[in-house]
């Protein structure tokens, strides 16, 4: 029968992948909002 060991804490091996999550998720929001700033220049040159 084998014996149970507690889990390693699982913050540690995955601070690289959360590193690189935040950063997706940076980037993400930097050309959502850059989609959303060119739209705005679009429609405002369409108007004038």
């Amino acid at each position: 029968m084998t014996t149970h060991r507690a889990s390693k804490n699982p913050a540690e091996p995955g601070r690289p992948v959360e590193r690189a999550v935040v950063a997706g998720l940076v980037l993400a929001v930097g050309a959502g909002l850059a989609w959303i700033g060119g739209m705005i220049y679009t429609i405002a040159g369409w108007a004038g």
